[in-house]
């Protein structure tokens, strides 16, 4: 496949990163000299200095042999005009645009982005994508990552297996065991900082951060398991009043009205300005680094602080600092996937990473045969997918342990008919099914294979 990805930032080189590591044909564009060299230096694609809505820019990039344009500059317009001419000039057939402005997501300019005239096949607004995974941590806050599948009735859980897990030093087929009647597969481990796909006869150890895939109504008792029977905040404070932070705050009055919300706020005409969008929630102005504001916005009484400026060490330091107050849960904000190794020393419960939120969110976009859905995890070393079984794809009517999956991947949950099935090897899929798998990044092509259909579906 032919990509270009119009601006080099953190978001443009983390989606070619991957796609050209699953050879692909990529080009980047980007204004900033020293981000095309740093392109063309660490990845083996084609690095091209030049505004990504220019003409003559995309011409040079291979518009003309494209099969898809990415648009993730800082700059929405940018973003759109690049669509627009790789639509009109080179007829590129998929235009992705990242769009962070929300006036131009707003409901009352809903027709925008639907009207014959733009060429935007999908946008993807980080803003809101962060703002949605903050809010699933505040729903399971005994999870330190969450994804949906299967339109919401399938969940994947990071779980921390702490010293209280009192399920350490049993193996997953103990595990089975043990719980029979429950859907549940534990489909990676990350141990001492690597990365390794989950094999029946892995002891779960202290200390180990796993993934687990289990039906949504199932996961309360999948977190006690575990030894995480958190009860959901009932008091928030949010530092940052930013689009994230309006967002989650919107969000929290609409769906828990018995929930007590504060917003701490470091400019005051922003945190004017929120104060009167929000009916009830309270909105503090001043830094969130400060131990007297912090206490005055009863920090103590507070369940959970949420972290979410600009700034990752602000973020960083602020939920350090709530926690040595009293706070019992810290999630925190951070944009630098190296950050991510030093949180848990911190005792920052969870963090949220806007760079791989939003490359998932595109991957899916990306990814070929019926891939419905795409979360990567530990910075991108693996993927969880959805994949949607059709009646002439190759996984049809066969059992899963006659399908030849590579040891890097793993089946985790199968959602047939509105009802959850136990994964078993003898399970045989069938049309319409949704499965969730897990694998390494270098084998993501493979469950792309699994779910191609034959030219004769169509």
């Amino acid at each position: 496949m032919n990509v270009i990805i119009c601006g080099a930032g953190q978001v443009g080189l983390g989606i070619a990163e991957r796609l050209a590591g699953e050879a692909n044909d990529v080009s980047i564009i980007d204004n900033n000299a020293d981000l095309v060299a740093r392109a063309n230096t660490r990845l083996e694609v084609r690095a091209i200095q030049g505004n990504g809505a220019h003409p003559d820019v995309l011409a040079a990039a291979g518009a003309r042999d494209a099969d898809m344009i990415i648009a993730v500059t800082l700059y929405d317009e940018v973003n759109m005009v690049a669509c627009q001419v790789a639509n009109t000039l080179f007829d590129i057939p998929t235009r992705i645009a990242r769009i962070r402005a929300q006036t131009y997501l707003s409901k009352d300019w809903s027709d925008l982005f639907a009207a014959p005239g733009m060429a935007i096949d999908y946008v993807i607004s980080p803003e809101i994508e962060v703002g949605k995974a903050v809010l699933r941590r505040l729903e399971l806050p005994g999870a330190f990552e969450t994804f949906s599948f299967a339109d919401g009735n399938m969940t994947a859980m990071g779980i921390s297996c702490g010293p209280d897990c009192p399920v350490v030093d049993t193996t997953l087929t103990g595990l089975a065991d043990l719980f029979p009647d429950l859907a549940a597969v534990v489909v990676a481990i990350i141990r001492n900082g690597e990365l390794m796909v989950a094999r029946s006869g892995d002891r779960l150890k202290e200390g180990d951060d796993i993934y687990v895939v289990a039906p949504t109504e199932s996961v309360p008792r999948v977190l006690k398991i575990f030894g995480h029977d958190e009860t959901q905040a009932r008091r928030v404070i949010i530092a940052g009043g930013g689009n994230i932070g309006l967002y989650v705050a919107r969000a929290l009055e609409k769906r828990e009205p018995t929930m007590r919300a504060k917003v701490i706020e470091a400019k005051r005409s922003r945190a004017e300005a929120i104060a009167e969008d929000l009916a009830r929630t309270v909105v503090l102005h001043g830094s969130s680094l400060s131990e007297q504001l912090l206490r005055e916005a009863d920090v103590k009484a507070a369940e959970t602080l949420v972290a979410i400026t600009n700034d990752d060490q602000v973020n960083i330091l602020t939920s350090v600092l709530a926690k040595q107050l009293g706070c019992v849960r810290a999630i925190c904000l951070a944009n630098s996937p190296g950050y991510a190794t030093i949180m848990r020393s911190f005792g920052i419960d969870a963090q949220v990473n806007p760079r791989e939120i939003t490359t998932s969110r595109i991957l899916q976009f990306v990814r070929r045969g019926r891939i419905r859905g795409v979360h990567a995890v530990h910075n991108g070393r693996g993927e969880l997918l959805e994949g949607e079984a059709l009646e002439t794809s190759s996984v049809i009517g066969r059992p899963i342990k006659a399908l030849d999956i590579p040891s890097g991947i793993r089946v985790a949950g199968v959602w047939r008919d509105g009802e959850p099935v136990k994964v078993r090897g003898e399970t045989e899929l069938r049309a319409k099914d949704r499965v969730i798998m897990f694998a390494r990044a270098d084998l993501v092509r493979d469950v792309e294979k699994l779910f191609r259909v034959s030219p004769d579906y169509f």
